[in-house]
């Protein structure tokens, strides 16, 4: 069985694009149902996919966060993964859906789970704010703190992959660009309207980036806390491409956790959190310092990542994590890659 992926609510799990995604598990937070409960389902779960990876977001209220991990405690489980993802609730919802799509293909649990980190990086995210003064996860200045006070004032801001805050002037939906730096490669943007008008979004964002597609889904429940006021329609445009996601994940060089023996991609394990053997101190091969009594440190052939540097920084961000990887056509990348067909089990 694939492996599941859930999210902390049911307004984070899109709808599926076709009849083989497999849907989202939700846990729901401890207010909405017992902990009892909360075991039994996830317990069912974990019989049934064998390995779960959980997804929440830096919004997702601290005693949700301490459910995830109250779960896994009491489950005494290896199999169940909670990863924090520094994406807006929107982008989390994209970004889970994919991994939905690539539960599918022929990636072992721990190369899913890994695989979050660095789909995370081609996740545009962003939002249409009516005001930025609340605004503390994309840095903004003075200027644009007062000018949040003034009845009509607009901004466009882009948290992920790279952030930019652009100020609207009163005729921005008549504009021919949108002022944010748009994806350099084929994406469809999920739009999801607060308590402001979507024209600027429809008319412009959508036309000066490009987009293959574009569809509404309801406003998560916490974007408003993540974005600092409900007077926003938050936008995510990413990848919609199956194909291009798995030649992404399957052209990063790949190992062996030494702790628990999953696969990794990237510096660290996304079930036990152990560091790859590359970014253990003192590390001199790539066997790595310490392994598993029971386990034996390999490594899994894979294409080898470019020694070329990407003057970017969202690519250098990658290679620091050891998540740099042979890029499709038509996505940017130190080079291109040999393309590699989906296999589906």
């Amino acid at each position: 069985m694939p492996t599941a992926i859930a999210v902390t609510s049911a307004d984070l799990a899109l709808p599926a694009t076709d009849r083989h995604t497999p849907a989202a598990v939700v846990v729901r937070a401890p207010h909405a149902q017992p902990l009892d409960d909360a075991l039994t389902e996830l317990g069912a779960v974990l019989e049934h996919h064998g390995h779960l990876v959980a997804l929440y977001s830096t919004a997702c209220p601290p005693d949700h966060v301490r459910r995830l991990h109250t779960l896994r405690a009491v489950l005494e489980t290896d199999r169940f993964a909670i990863l924090p993802m520094d994406l807006p609730p929107l982008g989390l919802a994209v970004l889970a859906h994919q991994l939905r799509q690539l539960s599918l293909c022929d990636f072992s649990p721990g190369l899913l789970a890994c695989a979050a980190r660095l789909l995370a990086h081609y996740v545009h995210a962003g939002a249409l704010l009516g005001s930025v003064a609340r605004l503390d996860r994309v840095e903004t200045d003075l200027r644009n703190h007062l000018r949040s006070w003034v009845p009509g004032t607009h901004f466009a801001v882009l948290a992920n992959p790279e952030p930019q805050l652009v100020r609207l002037d009163r005729h921005a939906d008549r504009a021919a660009e949108c002022g944010l730096r748009a994806p350099g490669f084929a994406t469809r943007l999920a739009r999801a309207g607060g308590r402001l008008s979507g024209e600027w979004v429809e008319g412009v964002l959508v036309p000066s980036w490009q987009v293959q597609g574009a569809y509404e889904v309801p406003l998560p429940a916490e974007s408003a806390a993540w974005w600092g006021t409900p007077k926003l329609v938050e936008f995510a445009a990413a990848i919609p491409d199956l194909s291009v996601l798995y030649q992404l994940v399957a052209s990063v060089r790949r190992e062996e956790c030494r702790w628990c023996g999953l696969e990794l991609i990237g510096d660290r394990c996304a079930f036990c959190a152990a560091p790859s053997a590359a970014a253990a101190p003192g590390a001199t091969d790539g066997t790595g310092g310490g392994r598993r009594p029971n386990g034996a440190a390999r490594s899994l052939t894979a294409p080898a990542a470019p020694a070329a540097a990407d003057a970017s920084p969202a690519s250098s961000l990658l290679r620091r994590r050891g998540l740099a990887p042979v890029s499709p056509g038509g996505v940017p990348g130190p080079e291109p890659g040999p393309r590699r067909a989906v296999r589906v089990r």
